[in-house]
């Protein structure tokens, strides 16, 4: 098998990733099966240099979007210092790892002396979430709140800032950890939190109904910036809600109202031009998502499927796979794997287009290999059909 495959592997770059395609993408994503490997996002960092080359000029990853803006900041010339970006501009701890402290680093020194239409963006596309809790709405509410009121008239608000204040309460009623295991502790089916997720809909609503007004009141970054916080106040109040459920699908209804932010946020970005995307391959898939939690197996559609509804062909998705993770205990995978074919070639990082890939594997497709490690995802051959290439690192190797 590995001599069907052998002349139609590239060392992964820009230009081997976008001879894969039918045409350039607005929405180019790149998978990893796991967080926080080096040689992964090592090679993300590499990839994105070669694409702005290509016209991609935005990198967009699976962190909190709200925090990203402070990143996107910094890297734009902003005040402050690479320290402080990495430690409040990342969610899930992403800002500890050296990777994503080059791309900030590098990002920022590329933009030095440019125009402001060349210059490099960064952004978060998660929603404020973390496996434990979810944010407060208060962030994105009241900067929603402050950008109308300072534009329109106050009698088109739904309320006062005092009375949206009084809405929302303190934020630990909000953050609490232990809803997220018990509904009984959250707060998303309170009182309040239906009265804000009106608010909220009032204000989306007011924010679309004055458009004209707003153009030529704000900037369109402002007015990019208060459709973000739109969406994220009306996705976190649709989250908080769903932890208060207390039926079978809760976590169904919690991984969808993720993903959706996530996808909502994608195509805000495709509106303002290419954009280079990396997160974990189950939320940039085509095919249904599906993962084992506390409350039993859950499946939903990912962001990258709900983009690839909208999209078409200006999605597309490589998939990353890794053959070893000695430090995680994920040895050489068998032969007869997809993982195993790839790992043969002997090259250190290689990208094969997918329908080449599952020729080479035969049909019916291997079994996908199973990790010792619950926290690499191996790729199913099966999803081959839906994706539009593979990008093999051989070993992940940590100092």
């Amino acid at each position: 098998m590995v001599a069907d495959i052998k002349e139609s592997v590239r060392a992964v770059d820009a230009s081997a990733v976008l001879e894969l395609l039918p045409r350039r993408p607005r929405l180019l994503a790149l998978g990893e099966p796991t967080h926080g490997e080096d040689a992964l996002l090592g090679l993300r960092n590499a990839l994105f240099r070669q694409l702005v080359e290509e016209g991609y000029r935005t990198i967009a990853v699976e962190s909190d979007c709200l925090k990203g803006l402070l990143v996107d900041e910094y890297v734009t010339g902003g005040p402050g210092t690479l320290d402080r970006a990495m430690e409040v501009g990342f969610s899930h701890a992403w800002g500890a790892f050296p990777a994503n402290r080059e791309l900030v680093r590098w990002m920022r020194a590329h933009n030095e002396d440019r125009p402001a239409s060349q210059r490099l963006r960064f952004a978060g596309f998660d929603g404020p979430l973390e496996i434990t809790a979810a944010a407060s709405p208060r962030q994105a509410l009241t900067a929603l709140h402050d950008h109308l009121a300072a534009r329109v008239d106050a009698g088109l608000l739904p309320c006062t800032a005092d009375a949206l204040d009084d809405l929302l309460g303190p934020d630990d009623r909000w953050t609490d950890p232990a809803a997220m295991t018990d509904p009984a502790r959250s707060v998303g089916r309170s009182a309040e939190a239906a009265r804000l997720r009106l608010v909220a809909d009032d204000l989306v609503a007011l924010l679309d109904t004055q458009a004209p007004h707003l153009a030529a009141a704000a900037s369109r970054e402002e007015r990019e910036r208060a459709r973000l916080y739109g969406r994220t106040a009306t996705g976190l109040l649709r989250y908080h809600h769903a932890m208060a459920d207390t039926s079978p699908a809760r976590m169904t209804r919690l991984v969808t109202v993720r993903d959706q932010m996530m996808a909502h946020n994608l195509l805000a970005l495709a509106e303002r031009g290419p954009v280079f995307v990396h997160a974990h391959n189950s939320h940039l898939q085509r095919v249904k998502s599906a993962m084992r939690m506390w409350e039993g197996p859950v499946e939903w559609w990912s962001a990258g499927a709900l983009v690839n509804a909208e999209l078409g062909e200006d999605y597309a998705f490589v998939a990353g796979a890794l053959g070893t993770i000695g430090h995680q205990g994920v040895d050489a995978p068998p032969p007869e794997t997809m993982e195993g074919l790839l790992y043969a070639l002997g090259e250190d990082r290689c990208v094969v287009g997918a329908a080449r890939l599952a020729a080479a594997l035969g049909d019916p497709p291997p079994a996908p290999r199973e990790s010792p490690w619950f926290g690499y995802a191996p790729l199913d051959p099966a999803h081959l059909p839906h994706i539009d290439g593979v990008a093999f690192v051989r070993d992940a190797v940590r100092d």
